[in-house]
């Protein structure tokens, strides 16, 4: 395995994941019986829900992009024999 297939691994799940993190907030909004159309770069969005949507979508994201990331370094792992070059230990 090269690293442009890990590229394309890593980017790849790291899309899907952050596709079904996006959906997962915006479910978990409207349950909470918010208003599932908020935009927080909107001034006219109050402050208060803007702040929570945001921290709760930057939260999703970047869990969902670190599993991803991850459970692809490991098919790489397994397919390859070793971590992908970035992430081997001394940046070797």
């Amino acid at each position: 395995m090269g690293n442009a297939l890990w590229k394309v691994l890593g980017t790849g799940l790291a899309i899907a994941a952050g596709t079904v993190a996006n959906k997962v907030v915006t479910a978990a909004w409207k349950k909470a019986g918010r208003d599932v159309e908020i935009d927080p770069r909107n001034p006219e969005s109050p402050v208060g829900e803007a702040l929570v949507y945001a921290a709760l979508a930057g939260l999703a994201m970047g869990l969902a992009r670190t599993m991803a990331t991850r459970k692809a370094a490991q098919l790489y792992q397994r397919s390859a024999g070793h971590l992908p070059k970035d992430m081997q230990q001394g940046g070797a």
